[in-house]
């Protein structure tokens, strides 16, 4: 019981610090929490955290926070599991609410344009300093590496990330079993999928009729950050529960904020009913979540131990890392553009692999500061 403890104030120690520092998306979460919970603290191996960001990715939901609350329950059971989402997820709900609450207040937000300037550089430092050790992991052999290339430029071309995954990783299960000679092993697997089944009555509590419309989003929706603005878009803004404005200046808080960009949700809801609608709204999008990560666990195990599904899981690792690639790559085209933020990005990336035990806290905070620093030039 008292090591119990102690490994639950451990997860809630890390995430919490990741709550705050996480900056960057998805694959700047993943990233920092490789480096966290793989080679600082050796948590877990490099091959179970790929297989974990594999699944995770097989499931509809933010990814980096099912991550967080997927290596919480590896390492300190179901409180794990409960503590390390929470840690995560609340700073960047605190901080999203307190500018929500200053966009209703004042109808702008704050100018913090020069900092997010430079932190998109650092953040490419952070994703580059984790993909390599990744990358060499998950490549096994050949056929994965062709698989990699494959689904690299597949994903450059805008093939959408959900058929990558699930097209390599049958792929990559139908090559196996022909080698096998054998199909029957599957042990009946398939992939955990939700799909809408809310009726929203226009004459419901209008928090009731948020509540519902988050925990179906947060239970079907697959991709990044912008396909959560594009059901957004779908379900509030066309039925005039937002403005567009409202929904852009909500981006924009999902940008410059840390932890999962799902926060943006609580600065919506905030906006539509105030303080009962933000909380109504951010339990409601992340609820599915760890029910659905609780759910995994016995699946994944059940993966690794049949050749079969190891081999679909192998397939679905080479394909994050291909897809983690090319989201950097993305960024650094939008975000690099001048000789500030080619400085940024180059002296991140020199101190990030030069000391490879820095905090990544440091490397985000640092750009940010260089960023408000140059933008003054």
């Amino acid at each position: 019981m008292i090591e119990n403890k102690s490994e639950v104030k451990e997860v809630a120690k890390l995430f919490l610090k990741l709550g705050f520092t996480a900056f960057g998306g998805p694959a700047a979460h993943i990233a920092m929490m490789q480096r966290e919970v793989v080679h600082k603290r050796a948590w877990v191996s490099e091959e179970h955290f790929l297989d974990l960001v594999g699944a995770v990715n097989l499931i509809p939901g933010p990814n980096s926070t099912e991550l967080a609350i997927h290596i919480g329950q590896e390492r300190a059971g179901w409180k794990g599991l409960i503590v390390a989402g929470l840690c995560f997820i609340l700073p960047s709900v605190f901080i999203t609410g307190f500018f929500a609450w200053l966009y209703k207040e004042y109808g702008q937000l704050p100018e913090l344009q020069a900092f997010v300037y430079g932190i998109k550089p650092a953040i490419i430092a952070v994703i580059l300093a984790a993909i390599f050790p990744l990358a060499r992991k998950s490549i096994k052999n050949t056929e994965l590496a062709i698989i990699g290339i494959v689904v690299l430029f597949l994903a450059l071309f805008g093939i959408n990330e959900i058929f990558l995954m699930f097209g390599a990783g049958f792929f990559s299960l139908f090559l196996a079993g022909f080698r096998n000679g054998n199909f029957t092993r599957l042990n009946g697997f398939y992939p955990l999928a939700l799909f809408e089944s809310w009726f929203i009555s226009t004459d419901a509590n209008l928090n009731y009729k948020l509540f519902l419309i988050f925990l179906k989003i947060g239970a079907i929706l697959y991709g990044s950050g912008y396909v959560l603005f594009a059901f957004l878009d779908t379900e509030l803004v066309a039925t005039g529960l937002l403005t567009r404005h409202q929904l852009i200046d909500a981006i924009a808080v999902g940008q410059f904020t840390p932890g999962p960009v799902f926060s943006s949700v609580t600065f919506v809801g905030y906006q539509i009913n105030g303080l009962s609608g933000a909380i109504i709204s951010t339990i409601g999008i992340f609820l599915p979540s760890f029910a659905l990560v609780a759910l995994l666990k016995p699946i994944v195990k059940k993966m690794r131990s049949s050749k079969l599904m190891s081999a679909f899981l192998d397939a679905v690792n080479v394909a994050s890392v291909a897809i983690i690639i090319v989201v950097c790559y993305l960024m650094a085209k939008d975000s690099i553009a001048d000789w500030r933020t080619i400085l940024i990005a180059i002296a991140s990336i020199f101190i990030t692999f030069k000391f490879k035990n820095i905090n990544t806290a440091f490397i985000v905070l640092g750009g940010a500061v260089l960023g408000y620093s140059l933008s003054l030039i």
